[in-house]
């Protein structure tokens, strides 16, 4: 038995990895206020608990692309999402402020590997003009779990407890690894790929060698962490991946404090940035795939994409000043969408720049970036909104996009794609 269009297969078990990835994660922030209310934790409290999930998540972030390489795909992606599907369910049986820590550090250890392996696996399976749209369809995934997270945990959590909720999110997990194993190989060795299918693939896909466990001796991060590309990347995703972590972690706390929502009304009503989002992740791919299509050079088709997602950013300044929830949720929207514009071709470029053997390690590099601004930026929001209000971190919010693709334009020229493009 062979299945037809196996990339987008592929593609699709990637976007549902992401959509377990940012359900686990989430999680924590529909029903912060009753974690909260049990342990007799502050705001700030709170903070210091994300704090100790973004301090595992730049560790292993560093790591998990080398070690992606190491293994390979398959047994990679394997190994992390069984660490953050068991550190997932630890939740349901935390105590108090220290092990619920504890458990959110082990969660932060295995999440991170998701990217570079989704990396590698868009790298395998696809030619370079759909690169970009497979790691949309992948990081829509993110605004999906993030859509389902307040309907599911909050209806679970109002009829069993929210620790059942962390149990139930938990085993999602370890049921789509047994689908992973059952369907994922490279082109060249999967048996579930059509003959035809292959011959057509084969000719714009990397060679067969790139796809294999790298040794040691050839992942040189040492020279990869020089290279302009890779450090413009870590410090680009430093100032950007904050952002839509403000809005997984703190919305729910946004919306309940400021907007006197209650756990129902977050359940009806959070989704809807992330639906948002997911249509910028697949738009954004697919904008720049067409323009490559239409014979735009690479490096310029992702740079425009980006630079139209930066654009929608400043919109989110409006949402605390707005007089009604709903307004405050379309400005919302803004980041959403526009970050999936944006992260849709940042989190390709690895695969444009970089040979097979290096792109989970740039990918984990440039992830760790991202996780470390996404700790700072937690225990500086826990510190502002406990003693002033929210209106600074959205105008952060706002503007760190637009910032950002300055540097992009100004420190990553197109010559720095000659690599692979």
């Amino acid at each position: 038995m062979k299945i037809p269009k196996l990339r987008w297969v592929i593609a699709f078990l990637l976007c549902l990895s992401t959509m377990i990835n940012y359900l686990d994660r989430q999680a924590i922030g529909v029903v912060s206020v009753e974690i909260r209310r049990e342990f007799s934790l502050t705001e700030q409290d709170y903070s210091y608990i994300l704090s100790f999930f973004f301090l595992a998540y730049a560790i292993m972030y560093a790591g998990s692309g080398y070690i992606i390489d190491r293994l390979g795909t398959r047994r990679g992606f394997a190994v992390f999402i069984s660490g953050w599907s068991i550190a997932q369910l630890l939740h349901g049986f935390a105590i108090g402020k220290w092990s619920l820590g504890s458990y959110r550090f082990l969660l932060g250890l295995s999440e991170p590997g998701a990217w570079p392996a989704a990396a590698k696996a868009v790298s395998e399976w696809f030619p370079a003009s759909q690169r970009a749209l497979a790691m949309g369809i992948f990081n829509a995934g993110t605004s999906l779990g993030s859509s389902l997270a307040p309907i599911t945990v909050a209806l679970i959590t109002r009829h069993y407890g929210w620790r059942n909720a962390f149990v139930f999110t938990g085993l999602i997990g370890l049921a789509w690894l047994a689908a992973w194993l059952f369907l994922y190989q490279p082109p060249h060795l999967n048996r579930w790929l059509r003959a035809d299918e292959y011959a057509r693939l084969k000719p714009q896909l990397p060679p067969p060698e790139e796809a294999r466990p790298a040794a040691a001796e050839r992942v040189h991060w040492k020279t990869l962490i020089r290279e302009r590309a890779c450090w413009t990347l870590i410090l680009t995703r430093f100032f950007t991946d904050p952002v839509i972590y403000f809005v997984i972690f703190w919305l729910p706390e946004y919306l309940r404090k400021e907007r006197a929502f209650n756990l129902a009304e977050v359940g009806k009503y959070s989704w809807v940035p992330f639906a948002f989002g997911g249509i910028g992740y697949v738009l954004g791919g697919w904008i720049s795939g067409r323009l490559i299509d239409a014979g735009w050079p690479l490096p310029r088709a992702r740079k425009l994409v980006m630079a139209m997602g930066a654009a929608v950013m400043p919109i989110a300044i409006l949402a605390p000043l707005v007089p009604t929830a709903a307004l405050a949720i379309a400005a919302t929207c803004s980041i959403t969408f526009g970050h999936g514009l944006w992260t849709a071709n940042l989190q390709t470029i690895p695969t444009d720049v970089f040979r097979g053997p290096e792109i989970g390690t740039v990918t984990g590099f440039s992830g760790m970036g991202g996780a470390v601004g996404g700790m700072l930026a937690s225990l500086g929001t826990g510190y502002v909104v406990m003693h002033f209000t929210y209106a600074p971190i959205f105008l952060l919010a706002g503007l760190m996009h637009p910032l950002s693709a300055v540097l992009t334009y100004t420190l990553l020229p197109d010559r720095c794609f000659a690599k692979r493009a």
